[in-house]
Order: C-alpha cells, then structure tokens, then sequence
C-alpha cells in the first residue's frame, strides 16, 4: 500500500501532534492535496491540509482541549486553521458543492470522502493520506499522477463553471507537474475553449497570480502553446504571443517570471494582470530595454548581472539571433567594473549639481568607452570640457 508515512513532514513533531489530537479523540482526519500529490511526485511539500468529518466548530473545541491555537480563517465554508509548533494546519469539514456562480460556491458539509473528492479540481489533487499515512485514492487519481496528466474530475465543463479560474489553473498544473511529451488532455482542453467568457468575471489579482505562478515553472512554453492555440491566452493578455518566449525559454540563464511576461508581449499586462508595483518596475525594465540602445555591459554595469542575463535572453529571442558564446562572461566582467573617478577627486573644484554633471558626463565616457578609459585619462577630459 502507498503511504506517506516516512515523509519529513509527516514525521515532523507539529503534524504528530495534531494526529495525536484526532487519535485521541477518537475523530478520522486526512491529509489531502497538495501534500499527497507533492509527496508523491517528490516535490517539496509547502502547505498541509487536511479533511474531516468534524464540524469546523468541534475542531475547534477539540484544538482548545489539548492546548492548541486554532484561528477560525473560513469558518463559514468549514475551515479553521490549527497551530502546532508554530506550524499552519488548514482543517476543513468534508464539503460537497450545492451551487456556484464561477467564482464563489455554496457548500454544504459532507459525511464522507468520497463526495469531499469530487469537489476538487483535478484528479491527483483528490488523493489522501489517513492519520497512519496510508494514501486513499478515491477517484482513480493515483495513475494519472504516476504519468503525470492533468485531468478534471468528471466532466471538465462541470468543474470549470464551478470557478472559472480552474481553467488557467489547469494550464498552470500542466507547466508545473504535466508530461509534456504526453501533451494536455484533450477533453480538458476543449473544456477551456468552450468556457472563455468566464475568465472575464474573475479579478485581475487571481488571474495574475496564476499567470505568474505558470511563469515561474521549470519550462511553461507547452503550457503558454495550447493556452494560445485554446483562445485562453488572448482573453486574458491581448495581442500576447508564444513567439518570443519559446526562444527566450531556450535560452535564459534564469527564471524570472517577469521576463517570460516580457517575451509574451502583448498590451497593458501590468493593469490586467493586476502586478505589484515591484512587479511591473521589473517588466517595464525588460520591455524597455528589448530593443537595441544600451549595451549589455553598460546594463549589465548599471543593473546587475541578473536583469542583464535576461535582457540578453530576450534581444536574442527576439530578433532570432543566438546568444554569442561569451555572452555570460562578458555580463559578469562588467557587472563587477568599477567606476574609477569618485567625488572627492573633483572637489573642491566641483560641488553641487556641477559636480554631479561632471561625473555623469565622465562616467558616460567611460561607458562609450566600455570601461577603457582609466582615471587619468577622464581627468584629462576633465580638463580640456573647463578650458
């Protein structure tokens, strides 16, 4: 029998402690989701959740009984998370859907797992571990998980209208646990293309996080594909392309999310997609530096090595062209350059804004130079701009 029982978290003292807590009480409780799934495929494991036929006020009762904090963070939908060793425990009452609008269910409680399970999303996401760590696998989910594919549970229409945004989360799971050489699922994906309008009543800030969790997987390029061949890609980023970023995909020294946005193109991602401020800083960086204009050493000088590795990624893929095989060097090689004129080397003669002019224009010079001229030769020019 599979089990979980030999994982670091399921060994850790915190989840024994809550384990204990339901044992003792005589209360079944189990693992469920991601903490299953990720075990499973071996990916570290982030959150533990775990289902029970508890209501979600006795699972409070029962946390304040043994000395545990627990926080009511959903209690109206059944959730209440307990804290064990300063560690998060997110316990929901076995649900079933009574209706939803694509973005909002009303859920009644259940008494067993199996209608809990078909109210999840995906196959391999229904998949749960008892307080022994044996893994039940009530919908059949365990062999698409040992092949990796993604696959709605029942009727990807029905699953979809429930909430809208497990279309880009399908998309987004493809990227992160889906074999590509298999490719997507089929009826999947014709679920997602008969259901685009739904994507317009979802908020900007869920949509964005998703995209930004796709683009932060190992290689979302299959993904980004049939999201584009599907309609999805246009709904949510118009005039966005797969273009540019399956070359740049190739090509990058690093992940950076905002710089596969930058390859996607398109209009007014940061507005739509309801970024940061961080966030659009660093695409408009990428955006604005795609074309030719500054070199990769002055960006590289000026930035840090790690926007201009990208910047470097992205001007290849987009005029076609393949990185020059010293490209990694020369970005480190001028990212550790060094200014050689400081202030003090111009004072008294300049203070204020004209000496702040004259070691900008001698840095300019220096950087047309790339990084040639020495301190003597700048102090010359100098020299000869004040006579």
């Amino acid at each position: 029998m599979t089990s979980v029982k030999t994982c670091d978290w399921f060994q850790a003292d915190a989840t024994q402690t809550v384990i204990e807590m339901f044992k003792a009480a005589g209360q079944s409780a189990y693992f469920v989701g991601g903490c299953i799934r990720n075990s499973l495929m071996g990916v570290p494991v982030t959150d533990l959740d775990i289902s029970t036929p508890m209501p979600p006020e006795d699972v409070m009762s029962l946390a304040k009984s043994v000395g545990l904090k627990s926080i009511p963070t959903g209690i109206e939908h059944g959730t209440v998370t307990v804290v064990a060793g300063g560690e998060p425990f997110e316990i929901t009452t076995f649900r079933r859907d009574v209706a939803t609008d694509g973005r909002h269910a009303v859920v009644a409680f259940a008494d067993n797992l199996e209608d809990d399970a078909c109210r999840r999303d995906f196959t391999m996401n229904a998949l749960y571990a008892d307080l022994d760590g044996a893994v039940l696998d009530p919908l059949g989910g365990m062999s698409d998980l040992m092949t990796r594919k993604v696959r709605f549970i029942g009727a990807p229409q029905d699953r979809i209208r429930e909430d809208y945004l497990r279309i880009l989360r399908f998309f987004r799971f493809h990227a992160v646990y889906g074999d590509d050489d298999a490719g997507l699922d089929a009826d999947a994906l014709a679920g997602c293309a008969k259901n685009l309008d739904g994507l317009n009543g979802l908020s900007k800030e869920r949509v964005g996080s998703e995209i930004v969790k796709l683009l932060s997987a190992r290689d979302p390029s299959t993904a980004i594909g049939a999201m584009d061949a599907t309609g999805v890609l246009q709904a949510i980023l118009p005039g966005a392309s797969g273009r540019s970023l399956y070359p740049y995909v190739s090509q990058e020294f690093h992940i950076d999310p905002m710089a596969r946005l930058a390859a996607l193109g398109g209009k007014d991602a940061g507005p739509l997609l309801k970024l940061s401020k961080k966030q659009f800083v660093r695409l408009e960086k990428f955006k604005a530096a795609m074309g030719f204009g500054r070199t990769i050493e002055v960006i590289a000088f000026e930035e840090g090595a790690d926007i201009a590795f990208c910047i470097a990624a992205l001007r290849a893929a987009v005029f076609e062209q393949p990185l020059h095989l010293d490209i990694e060097a020369q970005i480190l090689a001028a990212s550790k350059q060094v200014f050689p004129v400081k202030a003090q080397d111009l004072m008294p003669d300049y203070t204020g804004a004209e000496l702040g002019g004259a070691l900008k224009m001698l840095q300019r010079a220096w950087l047309e130079s790339g990084f040639a001229l020495t301190k003597a030769k700048l102090m010359q020019i100098l020299e000869t701009k004040s006579t």
